[in-house]
């Protein structure tokens, strides 16, 4: 008898699996939510690298949008590599963020 193959992870019937992509889908709303009100209160007063951080936080946000989706085909065997690398993608995310946040507060103070 041939070895099966290992079977995609299902969030449907998998509510643990599930549990954990809506708290890291809201983690990703959180960060893109405060991205964009930065992006418009700062606009007129931000300079060029502020712009490329904010591009590049955008960037990661959207990566770990992907990484999220992904999931549902990751390989059970696989899976808690995959939740690992996402558990640190959004720790450097919300880094980055808080980071800009400080960096905009003293901004706004000068």
């Amino acid at each position: 008898m041939p070895p099966t193959a290992p079977t995609p992870t299902d969030t449907t019937t998998n509510p643990s699996l599930k549990a954990y992509e809506d708290k890291v889908r809201a983690q990703i709303r959180d960060a893109k939510a405060k991205l964009e009100e930065y992006k418009a209160k700062a606009a007129q007063k931000r300079t060029q690298v502020e712009n490329k951080t904010i591009e590049r936080l955008n960037a990661a946000q959207l990566n770990l949008e992907q990484k999220v989706q992904a999931l549902k085909a990751t390989q059970a065997a696989s899976l808690e590599r995959a939740k690992a690398d996402i558990d640190a993608e959004v720790a450097k995310l919300r880094t980055s963020i808080d980071e800009l946040t400080s960096e905009y507060r003293t901004a706004m103070k000068q």
